[in-house]
Formats: C-alpha cells, sequence, structure tokens
C-alpha cells in the first residue's frame, strides 16, 4: 500500500471507497470534496472561515497565481501555506484547462493560445503579456507554489472535437505525461541537493480522450501504467455532463488501480452528483458551484436549492437550513440574507458561502461514514425519498 494513500474500506456492493490521503499538511478522509480557491482565495472566506468549515484540503489554480503575484514572489514569501495562511493540505492543478480554454476565445489581445509538440504559447486574460507552458514550465512552477498534491501538464479538448482531434490530444498528453513525471523527479532531486529533505509533492496523472471510449481506455491504460502518485480523469464532460462522467467512470473504473486516489475533475455542480461517482469508485473532486452559486444568491437545501433573492423570503424569520450547524443558519435569518443581496451588503457573499460550503462539506462527511457502514445505498435512497416528500 503506498504511504500516501490508505484505503480503508470498500463497499461491496458499489464499488465506492473509504480512505486517507496522507500528505505532511495533515490527513485528508476520502471521499473528499475540494473548495476552489483559484487565486490562492475562496471567494468571499478567509483560512480562518475555512477551519472553521474544517474544510480538509482546499484547490488552487497554476495558470492565474502564475500570472499574479506570481510563482517566484510566492516561493520568496515563503510558498502558498503560508502566503495564504492555511496549514492544511492544497492541490494545484497544472493550468491546463485554463490554457486550454483560451484557445477559443478572441479578445482585444487576439488570438489567446497557439499549441505545438512542445508546449503551449498564450497570452494573459489581464494584459495581453505573452506567456508558456510546457510540462516542465507547469512543474516547475507547481513545486515553487509548494502545494501538496500538483498535477502532470494535459492537452483537455472540448467534448465536440472529431475523433481524431482527441487522439492527437490525448497522445500529447500522454508524452507530457512522461516529461511530467521527469521533471518532477529532477526537481526533487535538485531541491534536496541545495535544501535538505523538502515535504513530499505528490504528482497526479490525468487521463484524457474526450468522449470516446477507446480513446478513454487507451489513455487510462497508459496514464496507470506510470509511476503517478494519483490518477485524475479530466475532460470538459467530467462534472459539467453527468450522463457522460457516468458513462466514463461506468467503463474506466476496472481499469483504475485500487491503492491509488481518483479524482473526478470538476465534479460537484450540485451533491447529489457526489453519488453517481464516489459509487463508481471516485475519491476526490472539486467545483466551484456552490461558492459562485452562493455569490449570486442560491443557497443549498436538502431538497434543493433556493433563491434567496426571491421576494417569498424577505420577512421569513427562519434560517437558511434549520437543522443546519453553520455560523450562518445558527446567527441569521433568511429575511436577513435576503435583505443583504438587495443591499449589495459584501456580507451576503460571506454567509451564503459559508453555508453552502458547510452543506458540501458535511454531505461529503456524511457519505464517508455511510461508506464505512456499506449503507451507502440505504443513504442515497433516504436522501432522495426526503427530497420528493418535500
Amino acid at each position: 500500500m503506498s504511504p500516501f494513500f490508505e484505503l480503508i474500506h470498500e463497499d461491496a456492493k458499489t464499488g465506492a471507497r473509504a480512505g486517507v490521503l496522507h500528505t505532511a499538511h495533515g490527513d485528508v478522509q476520502t471521499p473528499c470534496f475540494m473548495p476552489v480557491g483559484t487565486q490562492a482565495s475562496v471567494k468571499a472566506l478567509d483560512a480562518k472561515d475555512m477551519e472553521t468549515l474544517d474544510a480538509p484540503i482546499m484547490l488552487a489554480n497554476t495558470y492565474h497565481l502564475h500570472l499574479r503575484p506570481g510563482e517566484d514572489t510566492i516561493a520568496r514569501l515563503g510558498g502558498l501555506h503560508t502566503f495564504m495562511n492555511w496549514s492544511r493540505p492544497i492541490l494545484t492543478d497544472s493550468g491546463g484547462f485554463q490554457v486550454f480554454s483560451l484557445a477559443v476565445e478572441d479578445t482585444e489581445h487576439g488570438k489567446l493560445c497557439s499549441i505545438d509538440d512542445d508546449g503551449v504559447t498564450f497570452r494573459s486574460h489581464l494584459d495581453g503579456s505573452e506567456h508558456r507552458f510546457t510540462p516542465e514550465i507547469a512543474i516547475d512552477i507547481q513545486h515553487k507554489l509548494g502545494a501538496d498534491i500538483i498535477m502532470a501538464f494535459d492537452e483537455c479538448t472540448p467534448d465536440n472535437v472529431d475523433h481524431a482531434r482527441a487522439e492527437e490530444a490525448m497522445e500529447r498528453t500522454h508524452r507530457w505525461a512522461e516529461r511530467s513525471l521527469a521533471a518532477h523527479a529532477l526537481q526533487l532531486r535538485s531541491l534536496r541537493l541545495r535544501s535538505g529533505q523538502k515535504y513530499p509533492q505528490h504528482l497526479f496523472g490525468i487521463v484524457q480522450g474526450a468522449t470516446y471510449e477507446d480513446l478513454r481506455k487507451q489513455s487510462a491504460q497508459f496514464i496507470t501504467a506510470l509511476p503517478f502518485d494519483g490518477i485524475a480523469i479530466g475532460g470538459e464532460s467530467i462534472g459539467f455532463n453527468m450522463d457522460e462522467t457516468r458513462k466514463t467512470l461506468d467503463y474506466l473504473a476496472p481499469l483504475l488501480p485500487s491503492n491509488k486516489p481518483r479524482y473526478t475533475m470538476g465534479v460537484g455542480y450540485q451533491p447529489q452528483d457526489f453519488y453517481d461517482v464516489v459509487t463508481r469508485g471516485a475519491d476526490m473532486f472539486d467545483c466551484v458551484s456552490p461558492t459562485r452559486m452562493a455569490r449570486n444568491g442560491t443557497v443549498f437545501l436538502p431538497d434543493g436549492p433556493i433563491h434567496i433573492t426571491n421576494a417569498e423570503y424577505a420577512e421569513d424569520a427562519r434560517p437558511i437550513e434549520p437543522a443546519c450547524a453553520c455560523h450562518t443558519c445558527r446567527n441569521y435569518s433568511r429575511a436577513y440574507i435576503h435583505h443583504l443581496f438587495k443591499a449589495q451588503e459584501l456580507s451576503a457573499y460571506r454567509l451564503a458561502t459559508i453555508h453552502n460550503l458547510h452543506h458540501f462539506l458535511n454531505y461529503m462527511r456524511t457519505m464517508r461514514e455511510a461508506i464505512l457502514k456499506d449503507k451507502i445505498e440505504s443513504l442515497r435512497a433516504e436522501r432522495s425519498e426526503a427530497k420528493q416528500s418535500n
């Protein structure tokens, strides 16, 4: 068993897994939802809020932090943990998804992204300045940021690409995966020589292949054969197209090693989506949905979201969720949160975000407890019945 990932229990009926990620900044119980702190900040919250919510791990974005304030600045200031005053684990993505999303955008600065076999040249969405990412550069940036879990540089394609284009991107992803591993190993040796033993950073490979089953299987076989610490399932459809996500995991799950964590990137638009991936053996998930929707006035309840800005809540004295133990629900009414949004008070974003993240994180904790008791199917049925009855 890897010293990084420990599989505690697997549900015999569904394949749902409960495990632990062991990192230098603490253990992460899986399955886990990772709140997204794109720019070293979960929008509207600070590190103390995240500790109070007992978030086990946060995600930060390599592309955005490279552009501002820059990885060298963060490294000089002590690394990402010190910079954002967060003592728990951090995962950084490679920036690939953000870089390749620029390939279809035109702005006042012109075409923002061009791809070649060595890497990607792109223009900043902030000021049009030119930048270059290769597997080696992406790994170097993530080493300087100092995250506990880092990602290989990959090429992410839109869902609607044809088979030939998806295959080209997959093969490039595979070559870049090997280069990412080599760069990671070289960086670790260099750091040990310069400054002694540094805490380990765990590198994940990413399975690509768009919506094509033959390519996805080929990619899974290639990536899992390499010595990555974990396996991620990437692509535009994952998390944003749950029908395709379920289908993909159904045929990929048998190909994934049981002794490594499995990360379905972008899952968590709504908490019910977690069942679709957890019962197919996934361990880790991230999504901007709970925080972004909170800032738009959408808050989650057990039977679904409500729009707190609607007039019906203007005099509603109840908490957002009466049974919820979060700071917002223990102290404020729906009417007050409604008022804050109408008055455009900044505290509205914070209070709504606290509730949504508490809801998602607690949802996942309950699921883990059910997996350990072989009751994940029963929990899903109970929640479905409760939702229908309301």
